[in-house]
Order: structure tokens, then sequence, then C-alpha cells
């Protein structure tokens, strides 16, 4: 059982760590944020295994407040750990900034020094990452990060401002960041060719009109039903992103349900890589299909109710039926040139999972009626 002090507990990165962390059964976590003073630093200190460093202050109006918050929590750290004569292992999360000459940068970088100069005199293990942007879940709005600012703002209709479309953003993803403090845990760091710093494997790179344009797509989904391509890691990790700034209230959204007398149809979620899927209420004796296609191909999935679903190749007379309902779940593919049909067997409507492997388009739809 190993026990880790995580400073900044409280916030962005820290809570995500923790979340991790509380997961593992060979970890306690002792945590420290604002509320706790230099005596339950102290008191800490004393009890653990590892040290993750995360509290600082990312943007402040008053100066002081990076080297009260960045650099002398670290002095701070180190003279208690000097006193004890204790070496424990330092996990450091300092910014890209420490090689820029700026207020929060400086701060970032004497704390980084202080860290270098103590693990060099007392032979104690140091991982220094200088984290480029992190997003994720969790972040505070107008402090954090660009992307949890934005992500914000969009999901509560509130405006953004670009200052420069061109600028491109280096970007880590939150899960990747706490993986790899984990691995340091364990020893398995991905340290830079100096080994002086540490680094995050995987990176992502976006210019600010990019960033936006996709924001905003997530934003246009609920309308057009249509999603972006998640095989693109960047575009899953901030979809997820996205929606974990929702408003409490603004979860939900209604899909558009065409109705008539055979029962209803929606569509629920389309992608150009993936096609699209839609739902169908069927009532009793009802028969929907009697269609055939040249290239498009569908799934049927009846989830509710009993049905029969008919086939026929175009060229010639047999009629092959498939028995399906609820009781155990069965797909059935909808081959090219076949035309078919379902049809509600039941005393009960009949609820029907579709997936088409293209989306609907009226001016060409590969729809022919044709009677099994």
């Amino acid at each position: 059982m190993k026990t880790v002090l995580v400073t900044g507990a409280y916030g962005f990165i820290g809570k995500n760590l923790v979340a991790t962390l509380e997961e593992l059964s060979n970890v306690k976590i002792i945590k420290y944020g604002r509320e706790d003073t230099p005596k339950d630093l102290e008191n800490y200190l004393s009890k653990v295994d590892f040290i993750y460093h995360l509290a600082g202050v990312n943007r402040s109006e008053n100066i002081l407040d990076f080297k009260n918050g960045n650099t002398s929590l670290t002095e701070d750290l180190v003279n208690i750990l000097k006193l004890t004569g204790r070496k424990i292992p330092i996990l450091f999360s300092s910014s890209v900034q420490a090689e820029l000459d700026n207020p929060y940068g400086i701060s970032k970088k004497n704390a980084e020094d202080v860290l270098l100069e103590y693990g060099k005199e007392n032979n104690t293990n140091l991982y220094i990452y200088r984290l480029p942007n992190v997003f994720g879940k969790w972040g505070k709005p107008n402090y954090n990060s660009v992307v949890t600012t934005w992500c914000y703002n969009i999901a509560n209709n509130l405006p953004i401002q670009i200052s420069n479309d061109d600028k491109k953003l280096n970007l880590v993803y939150i899960d990747d960041v706490v993986d790899e403090f984990i691995a340091a845990l364990n020893k398995c760091e991905n340290r830079n060719h100096d080994n002086t710093f540490c680094s995050i494997k995987r990176t992502f790179h976006v210019t600010l009109d990019e960033l936006a344009k996709m924001l905003y797509s997530f934003k246009e989904s609920r309308k057009t039903l249509t999603m972006q391509n998640f095989n693109n890691d960047l575009q899953k990790f901030l979809y997820s992103t996205y929606l974990s700034y929702l408003p409490e209230n603004n979860f939900s959204y209604k899909l558009k349900m065409i109705r008539d007398k055979r029962g209803w149809l929606t569509e629920f979620i389309k992608s150009k890589e993936f096609g699209q899927i839609f739902i169908s209420q069927t009532k009793p004796g009802i028969t929907r299909g009697n269609h055939w296609h040249h290239t498009k191909v569908e799934k049927f999935l009846v989830v509710q109710g009993e049905a029969v679903i008919k086939f026929r190749n175009i060229q010639n007379e047999d009629i092959i039926e498939y028995e399906v309902s609820d009781k155990e779940l069965e797909v059935l593919d909808i081959p090219t040139g076949y035309t078919h049909s379902i049809t509600n067997t039941g005393k009960l409507d009949l609820i029907t999972l579709f997936w088409a492997n293209e989306f609907f388009d009226s001016e060409r739809s590969d729809t022919y009626f044709k009677e099994v």
C-alpha cells in the first residue's frame, strides 16, 4: 500500500487524478487544498510515500499570487522535507510557459529550480512535467484553458472570442495526463532525452479556428443529428469534454417523430463515416418496407414485439421469411437486390431499430418500391 499526497487535490488536474487513484486498491490518498495550513502540510508529509505537487496559481491580476502559489509553496514543501530528512519522490506539474518570460512562467521555472536543487542535493527522484494546454472534464472556465472556456461558453449559449484564427494550440487530454502520472508512481514514467523532464506521450495540435468549428459542430449535432468522425481521438476527447459542460437542465433534446397511420419513425444519429440509426413504431398488423436498394444496406433489430421479415431477390419469385421477436434479439442484414418488408404479427406495438450505411438522400434515395 502506497500513501500519496496530492497538493491541489481540488483543482482541475487534482480532481481527475484523485478520482482515478481512488479506484486503485493499493493506494491511500491524502488531499491538500487551499483550506489546509502549513502545519497540515508538515503533518501530511510525515505520512506519505509519494508527492503529487499539483497546487498552483494559473491566472491572477496580482503578480505576487504567482510567486506565492507556485514558487513559495514549493519552497515550503521542500523545506519541510529537508527538516524531516525524508527522501520522498515528487511529481511536479509545471508548464511549457516555464520557458517564457511572464510572471506565471517565471514562477513555475523558479519552482522547478527549487525542486531540481533539492533533488540533486538529496538524491531524490523527481518527475517534472512541463504540461501544455490540458483539457477535459472538471476544468474551471476562464481559468484552466481556452478549451474549458469555449466548451462552457458554447454549451451555455455564450459568445467566444478568437484573437487569432491561425494560432495553433498544443493540447494534452486529462486522461492521458492522469495515466502518465500513475505510471510515474510505478516508476514507468516517460522521460525526455535529457532525463531532466518528463512528458505526456500523446499530444494534439489544432488551430483556434479548427477548435471553434469542432465545438460548434457538437452543439449543432443536436439539430442535424450528425456526429463527427470519432476515429479522430482529438474530436472524441473534445466531444467528451464539451458534454461535461452542458447545463444540468439541458442534458436532453427532442427528436422529430414522423407519424402516419402505420405508427412513427424517427432518426436518432448520423455519421458520414458510420451511416445512420433510426427507430420506428409499427402498429399491429401493419407492414413497412416492400422496397429494395442497389447499394444501400441496412440492419433490422426488433426490440419490442413480434414480426415477420420477408425477403425476395428481385430476379426471382422465391420468398424468404424470418420470424423475430424481443424474446431473443436477432439482427437481420438486408442485402442489396432483395426487396424486403417487416410486418407486425403481434398484439403490441412493434419497435424496431434500424441502421443504414448511408444517409437518406431524397434526391438520390436508392430506394425502389416492389412488393415482396
